[in-house]
């Protein structure tokens, strides 16, 4: 999801190679009136995710640990970006454990009640409150969405959430395996030198059809 996706972050990652690193999300939703929470949690730099432990997980243990209304398990995810730091909100040191496994708080998003929750629909932006750099290096390839009203979205994580078999080498022809909305196009290319995707606040996410989330490009 809102990579939805999305969000992940240990303060300062350093020099900690991330590409296809793997972690998951879990994204518990509150609700206060007629507005909606929901709180980004994931594994980076805690731990990678255990599959039995993540197997074992439900929505329903998530909400009554966590007192939600409702819960997305998002994961496994693997990231595409090189490296990464975060500031401000995106180090609250905040952490939970669902089901055994560690998690911090990375990112929170608020919508009104009548407009649902992150990730529920594909290829529309949601706005997630963060603070992060996100370094693509040279001589890597990055795998883009463009829209039809020509924004430029860049892969950060793909995941297993629909397709378990998905790998980072079924990247460079992932368009084929996705059902594209009209006007929206896939592509790849590699880096001639590095970029650093920065984000004061707020970042603008989209999930495609299979889960993968992308951050549109400044």
């Amino acid at each position: 999801m809102a990579d939805q996706n999305e969000s992940s972050e240990t303060g300062q990652s350093g020099s900690q190679e991330l590409r296809d690193v793997r972690y998951c999300e879990i994204i518990p939703v509150t609700r206060k009136g007629n507005k909606l929470t929901a709180w980004v949690y994931n594994t980076l730099g805690l731990n990678d995710c255990p599959a039995a432990e993540w197997d074992a997980l439900t929505e329903e243990q998530v909400n009554e640990a966590y007192g939600s209304v409702s819960a997305k398990l998002n994961g496994p995810r693997y990231w595409v970006i090189d490296k990464l730091v975060a500031s401000g909100s995106s180090t609250t040191g905040e952490r939970f454990t669902f089901g055994g496994i560690e998690m911090e708080l990375r990112a929170d998003i608020d919508t009104k009640l009548r407009e649902g929750t992150v990730g529920e629909e594909f290829y529309v932006p949601n706005e997630v409150q963060r603070d992060t750099v996100y370094t693509y290096k040279a001589g890597r390839p990055v795998y883009e969405l463009t829209s039809p009203e020509g924004d430029v979205y860049i892969m950060q994580s793909y995941a297993q959430v629909k397709d378990k078999s998905l790998t980072i080498d079924d990247l460079a022809s992932l368009g084929s395996k996705l059902s594209l909305p009209e006007g929206w196009k896939y592509s790849t290319r590699t880096l001639t030198e590095d970029y650093d995707l920065v984000t004061t606040g707020l970042a603008y996410v989209i999930n495609d059809d299979l889960y993968n989330a992308y951050q549109r490009r400044t």
